[in-house]
């Protein structure tokens, strides 16, 4: 429990009987200023200059303390510091001429910190600078310096870019410290964290605006009791852990053929994803979609008796929807007509460019917009027969555009995507479907835990690259499990396909046995599918596939009772090692994770490797593929394709043991 005790006028925060923060009256506690952004969008990536006008420091003239409650009388307004159970939250008043603030939080030079939102290059950000803003993760610099270094065919798996050129989907004002305390600001603004000093976190938030600092006794305790403001991921639907979710495009013949092969082949298979139900355009950057939310029959006939034919089979059909419309065709022609679309500033529908084509937005602030959207999703997917579908983008809302709600766009662009999030939730709760039907998001901030009801780790590239590849998805789901987020996967085999990149059949096979211990199992064919290796590229590879998708199938109680437990404390599915390990490699692992408390997993991830250096905590552990018993410590293990290393603990319950034992006989 927080409490305040108020000692020669200076404010101990005291948890445990140990002060954990102290303020001095006459000391500068925060800056303030005035200050304004510009921004350069392209592509949903974001330039961004920033001019101040105004910085002024606040000191500390007078603490009051009446309770729970602690009044800080600064030189100019008020901090009201409250304490409720592990939590301080602080408010602010008579600060309303500013748009910004500065403090700083005591830090340790051995501290880690993580989240932040979904981070994909790094995972514990201590010695960096972050910029909390939604936007694409591949950025243009980013892919031109990639780009180069493919055309000239340069190894570039083991690179990472600076930090700063980085981007994030999903960027929310949090962090996790390895002190067993959490940050959350309550803002919509741009934020900029500098984890870099030795000896304290300076934040910077472009908004006035209140936030809460949390402490726990573990980091179970800690993250649960961030998720508890944040809100929690529903459970999932039972029929997702049944196989795998073959993701397959190219109309209704080639979608059936497939899962006939499939089946053939003795697969587990739960799920089909379809995301080009709604029709296909042909780009320079390869088969993308196009943004029409209704049934192409013309590419998909017959598919809603298909869909039935599935679902007899215990199969269901996925698809694809996102926030934008396809100005070619009758969804954008009557959302137009209505005024339901984001406007520029001379009033006309803002187009946004979105690799090689314009579409426009569906303005979320405008209530009937919202709800004609809503309607589209409910009786175009849900009626029509879908079981559920990946809610794509969020990230593209303009900072120059007017909405509806004459609201300030900058103040609105993070939020869009758990916008986005609510939209889609709204739907499937007001078919009460909840619990049958999920969707799964790209982009995310602060409320997109309450909402959506999955993530994935988006457009990653087809290769081995640290910070684009297999291996960025790893700290990209730990990061939002430390953020609050609890469930995440990412597709097999990657996303984008430029220059010379190729997806290879040992990258596919890679990736599907990692996604084999997560907490779903889904495919992509890729923006080029054509140019990549799918799961039935040859017959090593489908068998492979048939047998990390029979894996999956039997991880299903295990996995059910990590989702129902992340629903029920907030605990994600996905965690890191250091949760339950006081070791320094655990606090700098960023490449092994904890599936549930008892199983660990450590992918393969460089190309053409196999031996694998597995780190393995203080605990008495089991490999899964030979049952012999190890304790904590460094093994080189040998790690071919199709035996990734996986690792389970000795006191684990015996169920666990069970299906681990079924599992080796598939191995």
């Amino acid at each position: 429990m927080i409490e305040f005790s108020l000692q020669n006028k200076d404010l101990s925060v005291m948890r445990g009987g140990r002060c954990v923060y102290k303020i001095y009256t006459g000391a500068e506690l925060f800056r303030v200023g005035y200050g304004k952004n510009s921004y350069s969008m392209t592509r949903g990536s974001f330039t961004i200059k920033e001019k101040t006008f105004v910085d002024k420091p606040l000191s500390v003239k007078k603490i009051v303390v009446n309770g729970s409650v602690a009044e800080l009388t600064m030189t100019e307004g008020k901090a009201i510091l409250t304490a409720s159970g592990n939590r301080i939250y602080a408010e602010f008043q008579g600060l309303g001429a500013y748009n910004r603030m500065i403090f700083s939080i005591p830090a340790t030079a051995d501290e880690h910190i993580y989240g932040t939102g979904e981070t994909f290059s790094e995972f514990d950000l201590r010695g960096q600078k972050v910029n909390v803003w939604v936007a694409e993760h591949q950025n243009a610099k980013m892919i031109s310096k990639k780009y180069l270094k493919i055309k000239f065919g340069i190894d570039i798996s083991d690179k990472k870019h600076k930090f700063s050129d980085y981007e994030t989907y999903y960027a929310q004002p949090t962090f996790l410290s390895s002190k067993k305390y959490y940050f959350h600001s309550q803002t919509s603004a741009r934020c900029e964290f500098d984890f870099r000093n030795p000896d304290f976190h300076t934040l910077k938030i472009d908004s006035i605006d209140n936030f809460c600092i949390g402490f726990g006794d573990t980091f179970e305790d800690t993250v649960s009791d961030l998720s508890e403001i944040l809100g929690r991921q529903p459970e999932l639907p039972d029929w997702v852990y049944d196989g795998a979710i073959l993701g397959i495009q190219g109309g209704t013949e080639i979608m059936m053929n497939k899962v006939r092969t499939c089946l053939d082949r003795g697969m587990k298979v739960a799920g089909v994803w379809i995301q080009d139900w709604e029709g296909r355009r042909i780009t320079a950057f390869g088969k993308q979609l196009m943004w029409n939310w209704e049934w192409d029959r013309e590419l998909y006939p017959g598919l809603d008796k298909a869909i039935e034919e599935l679902k007899e089979k215990n199969i269901r059909v996925m698809g694809y929807c996102n926030p934008f419309l396809a100005i070619e065709k009758p969804l954008y022609k009557e959302a137009s007509e209505k005024g339901y679309c984001v406007k520029d500033k001379e009033g006309k529908d803002y187009y946004v460019t979105i690799t090689t084509f314009p579409a426009a937005m569906v303005d979320f602030t405008n209530p009937d917009a919202w709800e004609w959207l809503k309607n589209v999703i409910k009786k175009n997917m849900i009626d029509f027969g879908l079981s559920g579908w990946m809610a794509d983008f969020g990230e593209y809302l303009p900072t120059d555009c007017v909405l509806y709600s004459g609201e300030d766009p900058e103040l609105v662009h993070n939020t869009w995507p758990a916008r986005w999030a609510q939209l889609n939730r709204e739907a499937i709760e007001e078919s009460g479907r909840l619990g049958d039907i999920m969707f799964f998001t790209r982009a995310g901030h602060s409320a997109t835990p309450r909402y959506s009801t999955m993530m994935w780790n988006g457009d990653n590239h087809v290769d081995f690259s640290l910070d684009n590849g297999l291996p960025s998805v790893i700290p990209a789901m730990l990061s939002l499990t430390c953020s609050g987020y609890g469930l995440s996967h990412s597709d097999i085999g990657g996303y984008t396909t430029f220059g010379k990149m190729r997806r290879s059949e040992e990258l596919y096979m890679r990736w599907c046995e990692m996604n084999a211990f997560s907490p779903l199992m889904r495919s992509h064919e890729g923006n080029n599918p054509d140019l990549n290796a799918q799961f039935d590229a040859s017959d090593e590879v489908l068998s492979h596939q048939t047998k990390m998708a029979q894996i999956h199938t039997l991880l299903k109680p295990y996995i059910k009772d990590a989702v129902r437990y992340n629903a029920e404390k907030g605990v994600g599915v996905v965690r890191p090692l250091f949760f339950y390990y006081d070791e320094e490699k655990a606090y700098e692992e960023s490449y092994e994770y904890l599936l549930g408390r008892d199983i660990l997993v450590a992918p393969v991830i460089k190309k053409g490797a196999s031996l694998r250096q597995v780190y393995l905590p203080g605990d008495e552990w089991i490999e899964l593929s030979t049952g012999r018993e190890l304790k904590g410590g460094l093994y080189a293990v040998e790690a071919p394709v199709g035996k990734i290393p996986v690792y389970y603990r000795k006191n684990a319950d015996e169920s666990l043991h069970s299906i681990m034992n079924k599992i080796r006989e598939v191995y």
